[in-house]
This record gives C-alpha cells, structure tokens and sequence, in this order.
C-alpha cells in the first residue's frame, strides 16, 4: 500500500468501521503528531473508493497518493490496515 511521510497504523476494533468514524480516528492520530494539520486525500480500501477519483496522465501511483504527494503530504493514517488510508500536511 501507498504512503507519505510518516506512517501511523491505528487499529479500531469496530468490525463495522465505517469512513465518518475511521477519518475521525485519523484526525485524532494525526493530531497526536502534529497540532494542525490539513487533510488532502483519502482511500477506503473496502470499496477501492477514495478522494481526489480522478485519473489525471500517467501515474506510477493512484490518484490520492499523486494528490496528496503534489501537496506535500507527509503523514499518512492506515486504519484498519489498508480499510481506510488518509493523507495529511502537516501545517506549521
């Protein structure tokens, strides 16, 4: 799996994890390590869904990553292992 930066694994014991609360689990995480942060791309590894779902040019990576890589991303969650990957800045 794709990833910037510093990598957090959370682990949720939720066997119904959904996206609203997992991007929560994550905001939480990514505060721990840095105070502010902006959050640029994600991916739900249940439904191969994510954000920004454009396909722009060739990319040796999918859109979320290129996205969130073009913007200096440099924090990424892994929630669940793979379920739910997001994408930070971290913002000085």
């Amino acid at each position: 799996m794709h990833h910037l930066g510093k990598l957090i694994r959370a682990q949720v014991e939720d066997p119904h994890l959904d996206f609203v609360t997992a991007k929560d689990v994550a905001k939480q995480e990514a505060k721990k390590h840095c105070a502010d942060t902006m959050l640029l791309s994600w991916y739900q590894g249940k439904t191969g869904g994510g954000y920004p779902n454009l396909e722009c040019g060739k990319a040796d990576a999918p859109a979320w990553v290129v996205c969130a890589e073009s913007r200096g991303g440099d924090l990424t969650i892994d929630a669940n292992d793979g379920d739910y990957m997001f994408f930070y800045l971290s913002l000085p």
